[in-house]
């Protein structure tokens, strides 16, 4: 009875918040060559709306492109330099929009927002320009705001999907293959085998590790083949660094199942514990909706699921082309979690009919 009503309770909390497209507080990088009271105030109209959030602030384009290529940042304004000297000379500035296309949801709130803020400052400077100086309106000076798309410059949503459904499956088909594992042991009786046996837990946790670790990287080299040659989604990064980095997000997924399984006394349970897992996956770990557009209170869930880390690692080879100098950090969080996770199993399992 407890577990339908605790199910129940989760699914609505995290549908009810994470289901959720709307997108705010887009991190944004600006690279202001102006550094005058007229480029500080377009800023100012960025943040003002709560659409951008300045979070940092770059010295040259190799900065605000790393920033972009880390996924730190999501979108990144270029003023020129003559930004405020073409305004006093009733020119037309041109600052440039630079936008992080991997995500298509993200990136047309970023475009279209980015687009309107623009004509709304330089709709009031040109008010401002005509009221104080009587210029015509074909003289009053704005802004004309460029922009560019980056990565996925059509914001195609498979280019989008895909990729990360190479790593949802993946996550899915190995939790559930391991998950079962020692639970089909305890209910066939043939746990009582390996009860009498000498060998240690770690090396049964190992020994049963094996097989899945084949058939889940099987499913991995299926899925990457699909997603290339049936949707066409061309990996721009290094393969080999995807396979290897693919190896450890299958192993680390693999340790989840067997960890399940240690504390499932029946399949029914063992289901129940790994839809516990799968459901948050999907909606927490930037697959379908944006962690931006995620409330701030239930965002820090993303950061205990391994899927979170390899979406990223995942769509950062294939669709930015990027290497282990950005995917450092989310390689280092996968091995953290497998060594905790197969810790865990290990010292979950015991020998006995208990």
């Amino acid at each position: 009875m407890r577990a339908p009503i605790g199910m129940t309770i989760m699914m609505m909390v995290l549908f009810g918040y994470a289901v959720n497209t709307e997108v705010d507080q887009i991190a944004a990088a600006v690279f202001d060559q102006s550094k005058t009271k007229e480029s500080r105030e377009y800023i100012d109209k960025f943040e003002s709306t709560g659409y951008f959030v300045t979070k940092y602030s770059v010295s040259s384009e190799e900065e605000l492109t790393k920033l972009l290529d880390s996924g730190k940042a999501k979108a990144g304004v270029i003023i020129p330099s003559n930004f405020a000297r073409d305004l006093k000379q009733n020119k037309s500035a041109n600052p440039l929009l630079i936008i992080d296309g991997t995500d298509p949801t993200l990136a047309r709130t970023a475009l279209s927002s980015g687009v309107l803020i623009s004509n709304h400052y330089s709709q009031d400077m040109r008010e401002k320009y005509l009221r104080l100086r009587g210029l015509s309106d074909m003289r009053a000076p704005g802004v004309n705001l460029n922009t560019k798309v980056w990565y996925n410059p059509n914001m195609d949503n498979n280019m989008f999907t895909i990729p990360g459904l190479v790593g949802l499956i993946l996550q899915n088909i190995t939790v559930m293959l391991t998950a079962f594992a020692m639970v089909r042991e305890k209910e066939r009786g043939t746990i009582e085998q390996l009860i009498v046996t000498p060998i240690k837990s770690i090396e049964l946790i190992l020994a049963k590790l094996i097989p899945y670790i084949i058939i889940g990287y099987g499913a991995f080299l299926l899925a990457l083949f699909i997603c290339r040659f049936w949707f066409k989604v061309e990996i721009l990064g290094n393969l080999f660094l995807l396979l290897l980095l693919g190896t450890l997000f299958v192993v680390c997924s693999l340790g989840i199942g067997m960890l399940i399984s240690t504390f499932a006394g029946n399949q029914s349970q063992a289901m129940q514990f790994t839809m516990i897992i799968i459901l948050p996956s999907v909606l927490l770990s930037g697959f379908v909706f944006p962690l931006e557009a995620v409330p701030g209170w239930i965002r820090p869930i993303s950061f205990l699921i391994p899927l979170s880390y390899f979406m990223r690692i995942d769509r950062g080879i294939i669709l930015k082309g990027i290497g282990m100098n950005y995917l450092w950090q989310d390689t280092l969080a996968l091995i953290l979690f497998l060594v905790i996770i197969l810790t865990a199993a290990i010292k979950r399992f015991k020998k006995s009919l208990d």
